[in-house]
């Protein structure tokens, strides 16, 4: 382990330490997909800002860029502070805040627009700096919240305002929070969610073959398979190199093919489908217990079709799409856990362009009736990434997967599920928790797919904050890092050298694989032959001894996070 990770891990031992000890203000993870007629009341009660609410006119406000403000009133009596006769995009109400140095703050703030709708971004002003914090799309006739938050880099004076991406329209603002939290309560934080959702505390009863209780009655709990999904993409590579194979196959239990099932890989030439590589990746993965994702049936983007379909007509390109998903999905249906659908059609539209605007939701409803059994995702970047990015946004993002739930014939709202790109390069840690909470509103599943960090000095770093943050969210239920391997090197980030020696990133995979598990519990039945233990999700192999008669039972144990009550269990012996 590199001197740099050593130290990570040791602040981090620290911090958990402390978290045993610090009271921590909760953390709140409500937020709201939906457009209310009055806006919910301001998160911890506005944290350090002032007349959150605005229940005393605009005191504590002031305009930002020189424009004019004014106190707005609904017709149930709620006031809110208006933006009005804007000329330039910045424009809007604003507070003047102190921020701490190296303290996360979580923001929200309920917005509308007086007309249509408009793309509308919170934004902090440091000295010399412009914090983008999260953003929304706002309508006209209710409220919509914006959830988001920053890392302050250094401690001094702030100023919270709004921007849009149109000057025709008033910025209504109400309700608004800007909460401080430590490092060490948001520590606190991660250890409460994963307690509640990574672990479940089991009781094993002991019982003797007349069904009486056996005091004294030796366990032991070993740990056989994690249960929450943590996987890497692969290449084909690894069908040639056993020390891939080895390498991949020790820690990870799900996957994603990096490029071999994409189309320009399967019919490099019309009308030639070559599944060989795909269909021999399948066949390793499944021989091993590792679950596949497929990615991807298309993508949105125009310079990643196959070079052939550029080119084709409307109707010989409704042909070739047809062609495309019952050949890909009807070949592997039944073998994959989901499907990317269609990549990246927030930031991309060549199937739109083509076909109009529902394009991706009749891919969907095909989608459906090709697989009976597997979940089909979005996959989208800088929906976590990147606050300031208004194509991918968490309100952007659901609209999209709202307009394909709704089209007629995609009635099966259990089988969609949200996929999360996640190439970082500076990550906002409060910001991913607070677009999480947001996208957790649809009750889809939330994988993060294709997490990667930028080179750096600081790549370790950021990566283990991340992975922290999406595995103690309670709505993730999948991780998969975008680590494959080629001769020449990785997309973006490396996890070992060129023979397998962990670098920094490696360290911290492999540093937290061990810690999200439970490792071996032993121990003797009370004098009502129950053991208690508490138990990260997975498989196990529980050995159970007769303190007196000369029996031992061994016996499968799998604890999940489908049922929200702890478990009993009741082994006889």
């Amino acid at each position: 382990m590199g001197r740099a990770c050593l130290f990570l891990s040791l602040l981090w031992v620290a911090m958990l330490s402390a978290a045993r000890v610090v009271q921590s203000l909760p953390y709140d993870y409500s937020s709201s997909s939906e457009c209310l007629p009055e806006p919910l009341e301001p998160q911890y009660g506005g944290g350090i800002l002032r007349n959150a609410n605005f229940s005393a006119g605009l005191q504590g406000w002031s305009s930002f860029g020189y424009g004019a403000i004014e106190e707005g009133l609904s017709a149930s009596g709620n006031s809110y502070g208006v933006a009005r006769n804007r000329t330039r995009p910045y424009q809007s109400v604003s507070q003047k805040v102190y921020l701490q140095n190296d303290t996360h703050y979580t923001l929200s703030a309920w917005l509308q627009v007086s007309n249509g709708s408009a793309d509308i971004r919170a934004v902090v002003k440091t000295n010399g700096d412009f914090i983008h914090a999260g953003g929304v799309e706002a309508r006209s006739g209710c409220w919509f919240i914006l959830k988001g938050g920053l890392t302050a880099p250094a401690s001094g004076s702030a100023e919270l305002y709004f921007e849009s991406n149109t000057t025709t329209v008033d910025i209504w603002v109400d309700n608004v929070s800007l909460q401080p939290f430590s490092r060490e309560e948001w520590a606190v934080h991660h250890h409460a969610a994963i307690k509640s959702a990574r672990k479940k505390t089991v009781r094993l009863r002991a019982r003797d073959s007349s069904g009486k209780p056996v005091p004294g009655a030796q366990v032991r709990i070993e740990h056989v398979r994690s249960g929450f999904p943590l996987g890497s993409t692969m290449s084909a590579e690894i069908l040639q190199s056993p020390a891939y194979q080895r390498w991949f196959t020790s820690r990870f239990t799900v996957t994603t093919f990096e490029n071999e099932m994409k189309w320009y890989s399967t019919e490099q030439v019309q009308g030639r489908e070559d599944y060989s590589v795909p269909d021999a990746m399948l066949r390793f993965a499944k021989s091993h217990g590792i679950a596949v994702r497929g990615h991807n049936v298309f993508w949105d983007q125009p310079s990643q079709q196959p070079s052939w379909v550029r080119s084709l007509s409307y109707q010989q390109l409704q042909q070739a799409t047809a062609r495309r998903i019952k050949s890909v999905m009807s070949r592997y249906a039944g073998q994959v856990i989901a499907w990317d659908v269609v990549n990246e059609n927030l930031h991309f539209n060549f199937f739109e362009g083509k076909f109009g605007w529902d394009a991706s939701a009749e891919f969907y409803r095909k989608a459906h009736q090709l697989d009976a059994q597997a979940v089909m995702s979005m996959n989208e970047y800088n929906t976590l990434e990147w606050p300031g990015d208004p194509m991918a946004g968490p309100s952007k993002y659901l609209g999209k997967l709202f307009q394909i739930k709704k089209f007629p014939g995609n009635t099966n709202d259990a089988r969609m599920a949200i996929g999360l790109e996640g190439h970082f390069s500076v990550p906002s840690i409060p910001y991913i928790r607070a677009a999480l909470d947001t996208m957790s509103k649809s009750n889809a599943p939330i994988w993060l797919t294709e997490i990667d960090v930028a080179p750096g000095p600081n790549q370790a770093h950021y990566l283990e904050q991340i992975l922290r943050e999406v595995y103690a969210h309670p709505a993730v239920h999948g991780i998969i890092l975008w680590t494959a391997r080629h001769p020449q090197g990785c997309y973006g980030m490396r996890l070992t050298d060129s023979n397998f020696r962990n670098l920094p990133t490696g360290d911290v995979v492999d540093k937290l694989i061990a810690e999200w598990k439970t490792h071996s519990h032993a121990g003797v039945a009370d004098a009502d032959g129950y053991y208690e233990a508490e138990l990260f999700h997975g498989d196990y192999k529980v050995t159970v001894s007769h303190p007196v008669a000369n029996s031992t039972v061994v016996q499968s144990l799998s604890v999940d996070r489908e049922t929200d009550t702890d478990s009993e269990y009741t082994i006889h012996v």
